[in-house]
């Protein structure tokens, strides 16, 4: 019981943090944000993970590469969404990443049942008719390109995981943010290191990246995995629940129907991938 609680406790944690994030985007901009959620993860993630005592080699480092590049482009592909995304809408589309994962998995008869849950509920949310215009075009396509990092994410982790243990995660973190940080350093100028700006840029690197991590790696060793993966079905309803909680972001019938049936589908695929052939 005590592992369930922390993963729920990591995916309110990652959703506060996101709703933080948005916070910021006015005083530095969505790419400013990305450069401090990844900058702050990494000292952090590195203070705690100590992965300096990794034994990298050239066999294990191109895993890590693809790793931390994809975190990175995870990161900073979501929050561009954010821009004009409700937030639980935005965590419906980049969810299909996993799910795509748990999907890809399996071949029965029952998967094309959740691929039509997640269909009918991205249909819901896609900006295709006259009536869906407060649904912006451009934020769903940054959603759904985080969904895909997500998704090499998630097979790069495993990879590189097996390998290098749980300090790969603090040098992917590091990676991305070499890559990612000075993209909004150079946007957000001087203003990134205000002290207006300190406090949520360590709400949004300690709730968005260290806590979860931490605390998800320490509920793995002790829930299957299925567990694991059917309580991450949630995230998009618990990110739809942070967005109006903290940012006021009410949505349609229509919106919630949809992030249910992406919840649906991502939680049946999970509970029943264990027995697929």
């Amino acid at each position: 019981f005590s592992s369930v609680v922390l993963v729920m406790i990591a995916m309110f944690s990652v959703q506060a943090g996101g709703s933080l994030a948005k916070l910021l985007f006015p005083l530095v901009g969505a790419e400013g944000a990305t450069s401090l959620r990844m900058t702050v993860g990494a000292v952090a993630l590195t203070v705690v993970l100590k992965p300096w005592r990794m034994s990298i080699t050239a066999a294990n480092f191109v895993p890590l590469l693809i790793y931390g590049i994809v975190l990175g482009g995870m990161n900073f592909l979501f929050y561009q969404a954010i821009q004009t995304l409700p937030l639980g809408v935005a965590v419906a589309f980049e969810f299909t990443g996993p799910l795509a994962v748990a999907l890809f998995a399996s071949r029965r008869w029952i998967d094309l049942l959740w691929v039509g849950f997640a269909l009918a509920g991205l249909v819901m949310l896609f900006p295709v008719g006259i009536n869906t215009t407060d649904i912006d075009l451009v934020g769903s396509l940054f959603a759904l390109g985080a969904g895909f990092c997500w998704a090499i994410y998630i097979i790069a982790g495993k990879k590189t995981g097996m390998s290098n243990g749980a300090g790969s995660v603090a040098i992917g973190c590091t990676i991305a943010a070499v890559i990612y940080a000075p993209i909004g350093f150079v946007q957000a100028g001087t203003s990134i290191f205000s002290w207006q700006v300190l406090p949520l840029a360590l709400g949004v690197g300690i709730l968005s990246t260290a806590l979860p991590y931490a605390l998800e790696m320490k509920a793995l060793t002790k829930l299957p995995a299925r567990t694991f993966g059917t309580l991450m079905s949630l995230e998009p309803a618990i990110g739809a629940m942070a967005g109006w909680l903290i940012l006021s972001e009410a949505l349609t019938i229509t919106q919630w129907t949809a992030i249910g049936a992406i919840v649906c589908a991502s939680l049946g695929a999970t509970l029943t991938i264990n027995t697929s052939k």
